[in-house]
């Protein structure tokens, strides 16, 4: 198994009139492949999977695997309420060159999905994949949130590897590194967290920013490495405006506009998504021009 550590992106899906553009896939990961990136993650939220058909993901796995360096790791989003679905997509995705299964908290049911539910769901996921499985915490989306004690049992399964984490509840990332095995590896889901994160125990992160920043997000771990921690901070800083505009502020095009404007693909985002406003755009170039990305 591949080290899972590092920092990777949630890549981006590039669409040309509403259809999956191939061909602009291969020139951002061209371009990816020049840095020192761990490797990729297809489909997870901001690739935007959950408008994405299952012909369309399998083909983005197997694509995105033909265009990486062979050194990076590729990381598929197979995450659904129904656990056969989960385990069908998981073993497609891991014939297509899926390294790992970034496994979403099933989150319909919210008020019954607590502690023996999420038990019985990753264990039944685990046992049947073909690859590692990552949970995925994001409450933002799901409306659920995983506690450290069943994140704790579940990092005994032998192919419960990791979390990546997209809370950005600093005392929960560092129980989540507290109470499992040392060997698991607990990843932070958000740019803000990078920091702290890394001076507590975590070992990378899946990261938006890393989409059009990936240089800056790699300075930012391999100073806190060296024990430069206020360069790495004053890294992290410049970086938390971009991060909050890609993330919360303007989602998903957001992201795609700021590549378009730093010499990626970004493009169109998939309906019902739209495109920024002529005013979110002027705002987010004022953002990355202060960052000094622009």
């Amino acid at each position: 198994m591949k080290p899972l550590k590092g920092i990777m992106p949630p890549i981006t899906t590039p669409f040309i009139n509403g259809e999956l553009a191939i061909d602009k896939l291969e020139f951002n990961i061209n371009k990816w492949n020049k840095t020192e990136l761990s490797g990729y993650v297809v489909m997870g939220s901001n690739g935007e999977s959950v408008f994405l058909t299952r012909d369309e993901k399998v083909k983005l796995v197997e694509m995105t695997k033909k265009f990486s360096s062979p050194n990076k790791l590729i990381i598929a989003g197979t995450g659904s309420d129904s656990i056969k679905e989960t385990i069908a997509l998981s073993n497609e995705c891991a014939d297509r060159g899926a390294d790992f299964a970034l496994v979403l908290t099933p989150s319909f049911y919210k008020t019954e999905m607590k502690h023996v539910a999420f038990i019985k769901y990753f264990t039944a996921v685990a046992d049947a994949i073909k690859i590692p499985l990552i949970i995925y915490n994001v409450p933002k989306f799901t409306g659920v949130d995983i506690e450290a004690e069943t994140v704790s049992k579940l990092s005994e399964h032998p192919n419960i590897v990791g979390i990546k984490n997209s809370s950005e509840n600093v005392r929960q990332n560092n129980e989540y590194v507290s109470y499992t095995k040392e060997d698991f590896a607990v990843l932070v889901g958000t740019a803000s967290m990078l920091y702290s994160g890394f001076t507590s125990g975590t070992v990378g992160g899946i990261l938006a920013l890393a989409n059009i920043a990936p240089n800056e997000c790699m300075q930012i771990q391999k100073l806190i490495e060296k024990g430069n921690l206020k360069e790495a901070l004053d890294i992290q800083n410049r970086m938390i405006p971009v991060n909050k505009a890609v993330t919360a502020k303007y989602g998903v095009p957001g992201l795609k506009y700021a590549m378009d404007l730093l010499g990626y693909f970004g493009g169109e985002p998939r309906a019902p998504l739209s495109n920024l406003n002529e005013t979110s755009k002027e705002d987010l170039k004022l953002i990355l021009s202060r960052a000094g990305l622009l």
